[in-house]
């Protein structure tokens, strides 16, 4: 079956490329909303175990790895349009029944707590399962319009949404919930992936035919194993466990770190949470500094894929050194700000370099196991997060990161190729 390879002004292109922007910004406000206001409170306001809230974002993780190879692969056969659509409905409606549990739960209509935890992780599951559609369509529709000389600086554009959504997603939850109450974020957000996802599916130029005859092919079996391809897929996964150490272990790490010290007081009746301006401060001085590499500093300058996953990663391996060596509020900030611009590079290199190391026809395939790898250091990150921090040492998710990260940048520098299998061809 015969390929369109005919693309949409830059106009238009742009608005398209805009459009998925803003869906994965809502998925990465979903997310850091739920992981770090809602849910918490939620737990503790329901009087849930503890480890129900890890459970319950460990599976959707898992089911998220599962799946996003297999929606990768449709958005082949059905075209991208529909797959990012779908991916923004299971999103929109996993939103909705986690908020609808919590309000019948809240209201005293459900009190047995593992009907209520069941209830919460079969709602959150659904994103898992449909919500890992978004991203890889996303990003297969990107490479689909790119090519070599542009697809890097597209994509690290792309990722900047989620970035962007992950920063904004805990402080607008914040207001949401002290002005309104503790589940209107999960509404509010599931009313703007409602507009997005029928944005997508009503307005997003499709201009490729299915490509079934191709998909069914056994070329794009067993991608995962492909030469190319494998060292970006471990970089990847590699890169998902560090993020996953160090995002949920650094809060606890500072605030503990500044009580030690003296810069903190202990909680009082006046202010029940001390640090948490400083940890918005220095948390968002991270954000900002994964933007600035993303949107600023990547097109400028036009590293390759290898250069950026080695660069990455050293500047994670001196964020990680820096959080353990003096507990003081400038030097968090400085390895947050190390941290951002190591996230913003590594992530769009891994990323970009796995669709370069793959022709037209398997970029849905590649776009599902990039997804996959996004998610699956977060299903045993708790282990050697917060787990090993309070049972272990508190710096030794630091350490572990770090070891973790260099053994990565070697590995990135002798394995990942710079080379293209598209380097000859159209963007598609």
């Amino acid at each position: 079956m015969s390929i369109d390879t005919s693309r949409p002004g830059p106009v238009k292109r742009r608005g398209a490329f805009r459009l998925l922007f803003f869906s994965l910004l809502a998925v990465g406000a979903g997310n850091t909303m739920l992981i770090t206001a809602v849910l918490p409170l939620l737990v503790r306001r329901l009087e849930l175990p503890a480890w129900t809230a890890g459970a319950i974002f460990s599976l959707s993780a898992f089911l998220w790895v599962l799946m996003s190879p297999y929606w990768g692969t449709k958005s082949n056969k059905w075209g991208r349009r529909p797959v990012a659509a779908l991916g923004m409905a299971g999103f929109t409606v996993s939103m909705v029944l986690f908020g609808l549990v919590g309000a019948v739960s809240l209201a005293g209509l459900i009190t047995y707590w593992p009907l209520i935890f069941i209830l919460l992780i079969s709602s959150r599951s659904l994103f898992g399962v449909f919500g890992s559609g978004t991203n890889p369509a996303a990003q297969a529709y990107i490479a689909d319009r790119t090519d070599g000389s542009n697809r890097t600086e597209e994509i690290a554009t792309l990722t900047s949404g989620f970035t962007f959504g992950t920063a904004i997603g805990p402080s607008l939850a914040g207001v949401l919930i002290d002005q309104v109450h503790l589940l209107a974020p999960v509404f509010v957000i599931a009313g703007v992936a409602l507009v997005i996802g029928l944005s997508i599916w009503f307005t997003l130029p499709e201009n490729r035919e299915p490509e079934i005859e191709q998909v069914e092919s056994s070329e794009g079996k067993g991608l995962w194993r492909d030469k190319s391809v494998l060292p970006f897929l471990v970089y990847g996964v590699g890169l998902s466990l560090v993020s996953g150490v160090m995002l949920q272990t650094f809060p606890y790490f500072m605030l503990d770190r500044l009580h030690d010290v003296g810069y903190l007081p202990d909680p009082s009746p006046e202010n029940e949470n001390p640090g948490a301006q400083e940890l918005g401060i220095v948390m968002t001085l991270g954000a900002l500094a994964m933007l600035t590499a993303q949107l600023a500093l990547i097109p400028r300058l036009k590293l390759s894929p290898k250069a950026l996953m080695v660069s990455g990663a050293i500047l994670l391996v001196a964020s990680a050194v820096l959080t353990v060596s003096i507990p003081s509020l400038a030097v968090f900030g400085m390895a947050q700000i190390f941290y951002g611009i190591g996230q913003g590079f590594s992530r769009p290199g891994f990323t970009s370099g796995a669709s370069l190391a793959v022709g037209a026809s398997l970029q849905g395939n590649v776009a599902g196991l990039v997804t996959a790898t996004n998610a699956m250091g977060f299903v045993v990150s708790p282990f050697f997060g917060l787990w090993a921090y309070e049972n272990i040492h508190p710096n030794f998710p630091f350490l572990f990161s770090a070891v973790m990260l260099g053994l990565m940048g070697v590995y990135a520098f002798f394995q990942a190729s710079n080379s293209s299998p598209e380097s000859s061809e159209d963007a598609s």
